[in-house]
């Protein structure tokens, strides 16, 4: 297990490459943030996970098989990555971050162009629907940073 690497994998890539083919930009593996998301969007308040189907348990999917040999560990193993990955996209929520999963099955060939496809059109939508509420990031410093100037004109 230690072979496998947990960032720039071949999925991670593609998506990285189409984002930033589009004109997106963004942070990769943002250490502030729970969970450390593979893609990180400020101006779009956006995480985006890209998970491998057997070791984030990714159900009904071909790819996600438990071995046959120490079974309870993979169990186990699988079932608290699957707790760990909900309690991250909580806590990223109650943050006010929009959290997108993408699995590695829906970027094979064959799916390739309509998950990503799908994805640009997610994120384009949470951009419109965000910022045509008046939804600003920092809005509740600016109402701080205005009241303390009003208290202080009043106390001079």
């Amino acid at each position: 297990m230690a072979a496998i690497h947990s960032k720039n994998t071949k999925p991670e890539l593609i998506v990285r490459k189409y984002l930033f083919a589009k004109g997106f930009r963004y942070r990769l593996n943002h250490n502030r943030l729970p969970g450390h998301p593979d893609i990180v969007m400020r101006k779009y308040r956006t995480c985006i996970f890209v998970n491998g189907c057997f070791w984030h348990g990714h159900e009904g999917c071909k790819a996600f098989r438990i071995p046959k040999t120490n079974t309870d560990f993979w169990e186990n193993k699988i079932a608290r990555n699957k707790q760990r990955d909900h309690q991250q996209r909580l806590q990223l929520a109650k943050m006010g971050w929009h959290c997108i999963t993408i699995w590695e099955c829906e970027l094979k060939p064959r799916n390739r162009m309509q998950t990503l496809v799908a994805l640009e059109y997610t994120l384009n939508h949470i951009f419109l629907s965000d910022h045509s509420k008046g939804y600003a990031p920092f809005q509740e410093y600016h109402e701080m940073a205005a009241d303390q100037r009003q208290t202080d004109e009043n106390v001079e």
